[in-house]
């Protein structure tokens, strides 16, 4: 039983941003982007086999699956040895330490967005009510993103009106 300690802070501060062992639920498009990871490390560390198996498939058809045989059970091989759980925990920490640059990303999108729309109107001298009608994406933008799921309706939001 000494052997099963729970990890240290020190083992802790090293995860990258993942809450715990079993992360908060994401949304179906995040967690579509943490497979893309996983699927992009897998194919990183079998590339070597990949490349022989599109070497012995270029030009092929029908006869892929006789004359390519062997090429690709060490392809399909390397991709279920690398495709493990751990790995898929690693694409995880990963897009979760991304966060920030995402958010950085959207930030600038807006501030081009907005700077874009207000040469827009002023060129064409459009009334001010048409700037205000992107307010309400714009704020949508700054707000940070959500991991795991709604807010409690009684839980005020970071940046968002005060609840008094």
């Amino acid at each position: 039983m000494a052997a099963m300690t729970s990890p240290t802070p020190k083992d802790s501060e090293k995860r990258l941003g993942v809450p715990s062992r079993n992360p908060l639920p994401l949304s179906a498009s995040q967690e579509a982007q943490v497979r893309d990871l996983f699927y992009a490390r897998v194919r990183k560390q079998c590339a070597e086999e990949i490349k022989a198996f599109a070497a012995c498939a270029l030009g092929r058809t029908f006869s892929v699956s006789f004359a390519c045989r062997a090429e690709h059970r060490a392809m399909n091989g390397c991709m279920k040895l690398h495709a493990t759980q751990e790995e898929h925990d690693a694409a995880r920490e990963e897009w979760f330490a991304l966060r920030l640059e995402r958010q950085r990303q959207r930030e600038h999108k807006a501030k081009v967005a907005a700077a874009q729309e207000e040469f827009v109107r002023e060129w064409w001298g459009l009334p001010e009510d048409v700037r205000l009608s992107r307010q309400k994406d714009l704020d949508k933008l700054n707000r940070e993103e959500r991991v795991g799921g709604m807010p409690a309706k009684d839980r005020p939001i970071p940046g968002g009106p005060s609840t008094r």
